[in-house]
């Protein structure tokens, strides 16, 4: 039963500690798995990354990876959609099903170039119609399309 399987929050090296724990709120409050991945720009008892999180810490799973192939091999069988202000899909015309891995990369240089152009049927953006933003916040974004993925599958409506 897909009901049971979580949905994945990867986060490749980032920066900014009050983001990560933001989205560590968001993992408690979806039952998602946060998976952080490489060098972080904080130490993990950093105290402004402990409060974004609040005292909600006790309810999320976290995985840590040395790299984002670490992280591929170990869910071979996963499904990796790679978010990007630098593609033109949008994750609006994804379909997302349990167990999928949300993959955002850090604030100040998102993911990889070379990892996108090689996984380009899974690269999405968030549309910004305004035109004036060249990125929204690593967390309002990961909140984004995670309440999306929620949608598709039936668990919030």
């Amino acid at each position: 039963m897909t009901a049971n399987i979580p949905f994945n929050i990867v986060l490749v090296e980032p920066e900014i500690p009050p983001n990560t724990g933001n989205i560590a709120r968001l993992c408690a409050a979806t039952g998602s798995i946060l998976h952080l991945v490489g060098r972080l720009g904080f130490a993990i008892d950093d105290r402004h990354l402990k409060r974004a999180g609040l005292d909600y810490w006790e309810h999320v799973t976290v995985h840590r990876w040395d790299t984002l192939e670490e992280l591929r091999s170990s869910a071979s069988q996963g499904r990796f959609f790679y978010l990007s202000t630098k593609v033109a899909r949008s994750y609006l015309a994804a379909a997302f099903q349990p167990g999928d891995f949300l993959v955002f990369g850090r604030e100040t240089r998102g993911l990889p170039e070379e990892l996108l152009n090689s996984n380009p049927d899974t690269c999405i953006t968030i549309p910004m119609p305004a035109g004036v933003v060249r990125s929204l916040n690593l967390s309002t974004s990961a909140g984004i399309v995670l309440y999306e993925a929620l949608r598709q599958s039936g668990r919030i409506g």
